[in-house]
């Protein structure tokens, strides 16, 4: 659909159709993109130009608040930020340590309400939004607090508990891409509760083919890729009317190149929050160990995603890794120096320069005395040269040594 408004209501992940005014008063070489950096927000709303058709089929719509002022007059429109501001609770920002313990009892609580959930749609009953919405706002505050903990967390799933924590860890992922990409508060919210149930359709998946340990069959795996479509009819079952929780459960598995399913959708035609879906969804299932296979590292898991061609939208992915870290808590690094270490927490000021754990000479091959590295301050003398896995170099111990 697309609709006129104001450059002030411009926001991130809206897909800017045409610019209204002489194509020499605008900053941009071209008429038509997707706005997903805030530098080009902030050029478009210093420019000359006052209103933009905007594509809402390919990206977000103006805030809700917004959308109700420009009804009055679309040049005196709120920014979607000041319009959403008063219903957003303002949450300070703390140590991935800190948070940690708060975020194991969010993840318990909500491990336990999934499976709730879960045993109520195999039983035909219906699910209580309310409830759900609940722990979406848990989890979305521990996000806000630190948003690396409660994720790097959830991802030590067990093989058993498998299909519980990976919604719990795609509603988490999902409120921080939310996030990243500029979304109200509202949005992130609906953008959780879509994570949160992505995968209610695998209530309909015999729980032996779910927790094979080994390859599945052809028909088994026929029987799994239903999952989708049987999500989808039973959120309806369960009187599930929200469009956006609904689209995500039936088109987290389309991939951009159209290989994907249940309706082989291509580019545009697969939704914002449904592509956002697909990368949250792979991103936690490769992280986690899984009946049939061990998770990969983050770090490198981020690294292999990004040669996937075909299967995420680019621009949806660069956020995804913005919102999680260049090197995601748990990650293995080696720096300048030599020495392995494991990343504990982001920076606030860069992506480039987490707090690590050192913890092994590569010169060596020996472990040292751990110590604890911010490498965003001027003393540190060291810094990352890239990923590394811990296999390669025989270190088993990984997630204890940021867990702790």
């Amino acid at each position: 659909m697309l609709k006129v408004v104001s450059t002030k209501q411009v926001r991130l992940g809206m897909f800017v159709h045409e610019l209204k005014g002489a194509w020499i008063d605008h900053p941009f070489w071209k008429n038509a993109f997707k706005l997903t950096e805030a530098a080009d927000l902030k050029k478009l709303q210093a420019s000359s130009i006052k209103e933009v058709v905007i594509d809402t089929s390919k990206g977000l719509d103006v805030a809700a608040e917004a959308s109700a002022q420009s009804e009055v007059t679309s040049s005196e429109a709120l920014p979607a930020q000041q319009a959403t501001a008063s219903s957003e609770p303002q949450i300070k920002r703390i140590a991935a340590g800190e948070e940690r313990a708060r975020a194991k009892q969010v993840i318990a609580a909500s491990k336990k309400a999934v499976a709730s959930m879960f045993n109520d749609v195999r039983m035909g009953n219906v699910i209580k939004v309310e409830a759900a919405m609940q722990f979406v706002d848990d989890i979305a505050a521990s996000v806000a607090r630190n948003e690396g903990a409660l994720i790097s967390l959830v991802r030590l799933k067990t093989k058993d508990d498998y299909t519980y924590m990976h919604s719990v860890a795609v509603c988490a992922l999902m409120v921080a891409l939310a996030k990243e990409l500029g979304m109200t508060h509202e949005e992130r919210m609906q953008a959780g509760l879509a994570g949160l149930l992505h995968d209610i359709g695998k209530a309909a998946v015999p729980l032996d083919v779910l927790n094979k340990p080994g390859a599945l069959t052809e028909d088994e795996f026929s029987l799994v890729k239903l999952h989708p479509e049987r999500g989808h009819e039973l959120l309806i079952q369960a009187n599930i009317t929200d469009p956006l929780t609904l689209d995500v459960c039936l088109h987290h598995h389309e991939k951009v190149n159209g290989t994907g399913y249940p309706h082989g959708l291509q580019g545009d035609a697969i939704s914002l929050f449904a592509r956002m879906g697909a990368i949250c969804d792979v991103y936690d299932a490769v992280t986690s160990n899984r009946p049939y296979k061990e998770g990969w590292e983050p770090g490198v898991s981020l690294q292999r995603m990004v040669q996937w061609a075909g299967h995420f939208d680019d621009v949806v992915f660069k956020a995804f890794v913005k919102s999680v870290g260049i090197y995601p808590i748990g990650s293995m690094v080696k720096l300048k120096s030599g020495r392995l270490a494991v990343v504990i927490d982001q920076s606030p000021k860069s992506l480039l320069t987490p707090i690590v754990k050192v913890f092994f000479s590569t010169k060596s091959k020996t472990r040292l005395p751990v110590e604890i590295l911010d490498l965003s301050k001027g003393g540190a003398n060291d810094a990352i040269v890239g990923h590394e896995d811990p296999v390669l170099w025989g270190v088993l111990d990984v997630d204890k040594l940021w867990a702790e």
